[in-house]
């Protein structure tokens, strides 16, 4: 996705897009009051906060999705490189405040065929719909009707997951590993920042061995910064990291509700968190607050700096690609406990090793979404 700003054409080409920076300004901001009103002032920071991050996404064009697929063909290290960056600035607050402050938790989930199965289609998933759960949410935001499919389709695997999710815990697996909980706050901290250094020497010496870049442009190492402090205001403000994909299951439970279907009698949905998200209102939900927020924050900064939402629509197969992406993002995100922020961004900033199990995981599945690109029109690079 590229910021369309050329000598010749204005940056917002017609009055029509302010219309749309006006209703996303004033949506956060009618989103953010009835929060507060209903007592919520921390909640209400998060739909600000998410405004922010969809902002910084759109303007630092910062991708998962692509970052990963230059890797994994040309070799490229630059996006991971800010991908571990934005990681070791969350990790600075994340892990010390989740072991020393009560309250405060970290991103923690156990390791077995659940999260290697779900990182692993997610993978597949995110190349096919070119998006992972943050890209999905921005870049919607920012006027892709494609990926406004791919949401959809994300929110209906998401619930076709969350039912599946019990049966794939019960083939057993390990407790979660964190490196706090054996090293203390600041012997996790830094064991932590040594994982990701570790991590980038690989990343940087394939690189090299393929004679392509191996550092972050000036841009993504902003964006990388700014969204790396962000998730530490959204960790303050939720007193858990950042994360994206339960919003997702929790809509589409509600829909599947509204539409009669009864969830509730689920094994998921009798867990304690479900359960009350199910019945609480969907402003009470801390996920969703940030994914709303960051719808509106990319389509305030996309109609502000470009026609909104005026391009073409792709050919069918490519749209196949973005619900099928979507459908298997969905139920991956839930089975592997999250997408690239909740499990790898999240789980590697709290110190926990099924961070770097599911990227690895989904990196892997990442490969095999590359090469099925092609069947639906979509080049490999």
């Amino acid at each position: 996705m590229t910021v369309a700003t050329t000598a010749d054409k204005p940056a917002v080409a017609w009055p029509g897009d302010w219309l749309f920076l006006a209703a996303a300004c004033g949506a956060a901001l009618l989103l953010a009051a009835l929060v507060w009103l209903d007592g919520q002032p921390a909640s209400a920071a998060l739909i600000g906060l998410g405004f922010a991050l969809g902002i910084a996404f759109f303007r630092a064009e910062f991708s998962f999705t692509a970052a990963w697929r230059r890797f994994l063909v040309r070799g490229e290290a630059g996006g991971l490189m800010g991908a571990f960056l934005l990681i070791a600035v969350a990790a600075l607050a994340i892990v010390p405040v989740a072991a020393l402050v009560p309250g405060f938790g970290g991103a923690i989930a156990p390791l077995g065929p659940s999260l290697l199965i779900g990182s692993f289609v997610f993978g597949i998933g995110m190349q096919l719909a070119n998006g992972c759960g943050s890209g999905t949410l921005y870049t919607a935001g920012s006027g892709s009707g494609r990926m406004l499919i791919a949401l959809a389709f994300f929110v209906v695997g998401s619930v076709i997951g969350s039912l599946h999710l019990p049966a794939f815990l019960a083939l057993g697996g390990a407790d979660p590993i964190v490196a706090s909980q054996y090293l203390g706050p600041w012997g996790g901290l830094a064991a932590t920042l040594a994982s990701l250094a570790i991590a980038a020497a690989i990343v940087g010496a394939r690189a090299r061995r393929r004679g392509a870049n191996v550092l972050p442009s000036r841009t993504i190492v902003i964006g990388a910064v700014a969204i790396g402090l962000l998730s530490i205001a959204v960790f303050v403000a939720g007193r858990h990291p950042w994360s994206v994909t339960f919003g997702f299951t929790m809509w589409g439970a509600k829909i599947a509700s509204a539409l009669g279907f009864d969830l509730s009698n689920q094994p998921f949905w009798q867990w304690p968190g479900p359960k009350r998200a199910l019945t609480d209102s969907v402003l009470t939900d801390t996920s969703s607050l940030t994914d709303f927020g960051m719808i509106f924050g990319a389509m305030a900064a996309a109609a502000a700096l470009r026609p909104f939402a005026r391009a073409d629509w792709p050919p069918l197969k490519s749209l196949a690609a973005a619900a099928l992406g979507g459908l298997l993002m969905g139920w991956g995100a839930r089975l592997g406990f999250g997408c690239n922020i909740g499990a790898f961004v999240g789980g590697v900033a709290s110190g926990s090793l099924h961070g770097w199990v599911w990227f690895a995981s989904a990196l892997a599945g990442c490969t095999l979404g590359i090469r099925l690109r092609p069947w639906f029109g979509l080049s490999r690079e």
